[in-house]
């Protein structure tokens, strides 16, 4: 089946552009002018991934996403935001806000396809057969894609449970910021490894006491240490 994609843009022409190209690549398409029918849409319609411009009228792209990000039936929909290049604070605004990525405009048709097809992959990854990592009480069960510290179980999204799962099965390896946007973003090309900065400390705060084992490599990267 067609990957589903809802894009919420409240430019026409920015909206039209969008939805040649996703469908040009094979894609399914659903459109929304502004943030409350964005909003409506992805609830009912659940899609596999929502686009989501920050400059929306009658609701923000970064209300539509922490809205999305508080509804337990929405919560793991994976987000790409659609930002203006001088927008820096937005961008870092919507990462924290827990999107899984980014585009700045005006962006070229293969790097919207490109940032599409990660994220989606990242979100469809098909674990390995019934690995499981521990850490103490932080138990990583990849074959269920789940994860929970001390019984409970942790809300992450599909790019934080492939960064955790990554670090975790390296861990007491110091990964860098360029290699951890290889392997779990998907992009050789150097892009802004604030990216990875940001995500980390999502994470952090998602896994509460479990953070503990998340290292911070000053000037490096991350590692998972061991016990």
């Amino acid at each position: 089946m067609k990957a589903r994609i809802l894009a919420a843009d409240d430019e026409p022409d920015a909206l039209e552009l969008i939805e040649v190209n996703l469908k040009s690549a094979g894609y399914e398409v659903l459109t929304a002018a502004d943030g409350r029918e964005a909003l409506q849409k992805a609830r009912a319609a659940m899609p596999d991934l929502i686009l989501l411009d920050i400059m929306l009228p009658e609701m923000d792209g970064l209300e539509v996403c922490k809205a999305l990000r508080r509804d337990a039936a929405t919560s793991r929909l994976p987000i790409i935001m659609l930002t203006a290049r001088a927008a820096e604070i937005d961008r870092v605004l919507g990462l924290e806000l827990g999107a899984d990525d980014y585009i700045t405009k005006p962006f070229s048709p293969r790097e919207l396809i490109l940032r599409v097809k990660n994220v989606l992959k990242r979100a469809a990854a098909e674990p390995g057969g019934g690995d499981r990592i521990q850490f103490g009480g932080l138990m990583i069960d990849s074959s269920r894609h789940k994860i929970t510290y001390l019984g409970k179980p942790l809300e992450l999204t599909a790019t934080e449970f492939k960064l955790v799962t990554v670090l975790a099965g390296r861990k007491g390896r110091v990964q860098t910021r360029e290699q951890l946007l290889k392997d779990v973003w998907g992009y050789n090309s150097l892009i802004d490894t604030r990216t990875i900065d940001t995500h980390m400390r999502r994470l952090r705060d998602k896994l509460g006491g479990a953070a503990k084992y998340l290292d911070t490599v000053r000037g490096v990267g991350y590692r998972f240490h061991e016990e």
